[in-house]
């Protein structure tokens, strides 16, 4: 008997088709830990699911990883669904992987919880970046579904807190895949053309597949662009979207949003009531007060008796008048005193005293006085003072003393 000679590719193909018509193979589960993941270009994704005693090849085509609500990443433990089947050019048998989610967690979570630190790193949650409210506004816009019971509800409530302001409503998918960019351009356009105060970004309850659409990047990047303040107003109290964390006030519900929005006209004209009674009470006492120092000004002694009160005056007056003479008179008087003792004193220091008792002054023609003799010389005239009047003199001879 001649044994049948096959080739390789003959081998592999036969083992292929084995793989493929096996019930369990063809479509499957499988649980494992990522380990060497790689994303290709292409889109593709190659990996590698372990446990603790084996290991299994996978790649997932880039057609099934689109629709991927998160992106694996080495240690992730997941649930991964396909088949089982050989890659006959290289003899080696792989999971062929059409879905992928996370042991134990939900995909969606997964990616929620990757978005949000992803966000939060680069400072898009970050409380500095947040605008506040307006306490007025004049306009708020809202973007959510005309159709929805939310936008109704908000609109209820902004007509009885506030119905001063205007609402305009840019109405938007809220789920689905076009919802996200639907919401981002709805946020643009209102900043772009400057057409609200304030914003309402929200939709009523769901599930997280419902709210998916303000998990998305590109809300959460349309919200921090705005330069309109906005609520984030989605589902109800326990659930939290991206668009909450980025948002500059986050409201539990669509109808809190609205209360959040504009203030209660109940409580301003409460305000106002208790503005005006204060202000009537400030005005009372001042008219009291005012009241009571007109009495004292009325009872006083010009009022009640003019022409008494001036004579008082006019007592008071020349009281004074004869204080401020007295005093005068007697600052001259001490001045005078002083003044003839100092001129005894600068008359007995005079030089012109000295000549009285026989002494004489010599001077320069230039009335400088000679004090030495070394100011003289031979020929020179000098001026000689007495008591009586003076002469003229010429010098003849000049004598020095010694010391």
């Amino acid at each position: 008997m001649t044994q049948q000679v096959l080739t390789i590719t003959q081998i592999n193909e036969y083992i292929r088709m084995k793989m493929d018509s096996d019930q369990l193979l063809s479509s499957l589960a499988v649980k494992g830990e990522i380990s060497n993941y790689k994303l290709y270009p292409s889109g593709h994704h190659y990996f590698t699911l372990k446990d603790e005693a084996g290991a299994l090849k996978c790649v997932m085509f880039k057609g099934n990883a689109v629709r991927l609500r998160f992106r694996p990443e080495n240690g992730m433990k997941v649930i991964a669904m396909g088949k089982i089947s050989v890659y006959p050019r290289d003899g080696a048998y792989q999971l062929y992987c059409t879905g992928l989610v996370m042991d134990g967690v939900g995909d969606l979570y997964a990616a929620f919880e990757q978005l949000k630190a992803k966000l939060a790193a680069q400072g898009l949650f970050d409380p500095n970046h947040k605008k506040p409210l307006p306490k007025y506004p004049g306009v708020i816009g809202i973007v959510t579904s005309s159709a929805g019971a939310a936008v109704h509800d908000m609109l209820r409530i902004l007509r009885k807190r506030y119905p001063l302001t205007k609402v305009l409503l840019l109405p938007v998918r809220v789920q689905g895949a076009e919802a996200p960019g639907e919401i981002a351009a709805a946020i643009r356009y209102a900043n772009y053309h400057q057409l609200a105060d304030l914003l309402i970004v929200g939709r009523g309850g769901g599930s997280i597949e419902d709210l998916w659409a303000f998990n998305d990047e590109i809300v959460a990047r349309a919200i921090y662009d705005s330069a309109i303040p906005v609520i984030s107003a989605v589902g109800h109290e326990p659930d939290f979207t991206i668009a909450d964390f980025v948002a500059d006030v986050r409201a539990a519900t669509p109808s809190n949003g609205a209360e959040l929005a504009v203030p209660d006209q109940d409580a301003l004209r409460q305000n106002l009531d208790g503005i005006s009674a204060a202000m009537v009470t400030a005005i009372s006492r001042q008219i009291k007060a005012a009241r009571q120092h007109l009495d004292v000004l009325s009872g006083s002694a010009p009022l009640q008796s003019p022409e008494g009160y001036l004579l008082q005056q006019k007592k008071t007056l020349e009281l004074l008048r004869n204080r401020l003479l007295s005093c005068q008179k007697q600052q001259i008087s001490d001045k005078q005193q002083r003044y003839i003792a100092l001129t005894a004193k600068l008359d007995a220091m005079s030089p012109l005293k000295v000549l009285t008792r026989g002494f004489a002054m010599a001077q320069k023609e230039n009335n400088e006085i000679i004090r030495s003799v070394k100011d003289v010389d031979r020929g020179d005239v000098v001026n000689i003072r007495l008591r009586d009047g003076r002469f003229t003199a010429a010098v003849t001879d000049v004598k020095e003393r010694a010391l």
